[in-house]
């Protein structure tokens, strides 16, 4: 929402100061330049890129419109789940989680997370660590090394998008130069006709490079910037959980695991311990009692 509201206010104040400079608002009207500008960056985008970073900037834009950040209230709640988790884990043995994680969405617990389970990323990250350490015979200090491994290439496969959109973006103002050329080439076809249709013609080709640096410097780089920063962001998530888990399998207890995954959040999310606390002793939903009563009751 933030990110439409910016662009809204970019080009709101550029069209404004031109109007109040008593300019002609159908001069910048120039469907033509704009065709060969988005059009050329558009084809130069899909020459230069696989079809699955084009789907990782298609995904990106969509996120940041959408503003998908994680907040205190994504931590709080991923903190509160990895506590149940945890516990049964320490109640229960690590052997009780194995249906939880090998079909995370047919996990009762799971399920109460949607959000955790629409993360595909950061649900596979703890699913297949639980895995590994439900195998036994791997060491802490080696799962940790597998869980940095991981999260360096998911950091890499969430950057390259946010590279070729930023290569995109450096290549506008060029490709508006481009069309303020044709402009030129345009005009000087028409040099013995009227003065206004000369004039008309320089202002098209003019427009053409106006274009190219407004979408440049006022779209496709701040978007991309934004992505970049939702990239680090859940990059941190993960890092997070890597110290909650490498906490737990190095022997701490559910608390304190989860309290050093606290103290990794980034400070201007970060939850205090005392709203964490609260969060991690509510009861569970009744639907997750209820499953996990269903499997440790005695068979009939």
């Amino acid at each position: 929402m933030f990110a439409i509201i910016g662009i809204l206010i970019v080009f709101g104040a550029v069209i404004g100061g031109f109007l109040m400079e008593k300019g002609q608002i159908a001069v910048l009207i120039q469907p033509a330049e704009l065709l060969i500008i988005a059009g050329a960056a558009t084809g130069t985008l899909l020459v230069a890129n696989p079809v699955h970073i084009l789907k990782g900037i298609l995904a990106g834009v969509i996120g940041v419109i959408k503003s998908k950040e994680i907040g205190k209230e994504r931590y709080l709640s991923t903190l509160r789940m990895m506590y149940q988790f945890l516990n049964k884990v320490r109640k229960q043995g690590l052997l009780s989680v194995e249906d939880d994680v090998e079909k995370p969405e047919a996990s009762p617990l799971f399920k109460e997370y949607p959000e955790f389970l629409g993360d595909h990323g950061a649900r596979d990250f703890v699913c297949d660590t639980l895995r590994m350490a439900i195998t036994g015979g791997v060491e802490p200090f080696d799962m940790d090394q597998m869980m940095e491994l991981d999260m360096e290439v998911h950091h890499h496969d969430a950057t390259v998008p946010v590279a070729a959109l930023s290569t995109t973006a450096d290549a506008l103002p060029g490709l508006g130069i481009v069309a303020a050329v044709l402009g030129v080439v345009i005009t000087m076809g028409a040099l013995g006709g009227p003065p206004e249709e000369i004039g008309h013609k320089v202002a098209a080709a003019l427009v053409g490079t106006f274009l190219g640096i407004l979408l440049c410097y006022g779209v496709a780089g701040p978007l991309a910037s934004n992505m970049a920063k939702s990239a680090d962001a859940h990059n941190g998530y993960l890092h997070v959980l890597r110290v909650l888990l490498l906490s737990f399998l190095k022997g701490s207890a559910p608390m304190i695991a989860i309290e050093m995954g606290r103290r990794a959040i980034p400070a201007h999310v970060r939850p205090s311990f005392d709203e964490m606390e609260k969060r991690c002793k509510q009861q569970a939903a009744p639907a997750v009692e209820a499953a996990e009563a269903a499997k440790t009751a005695p068979a009939a």
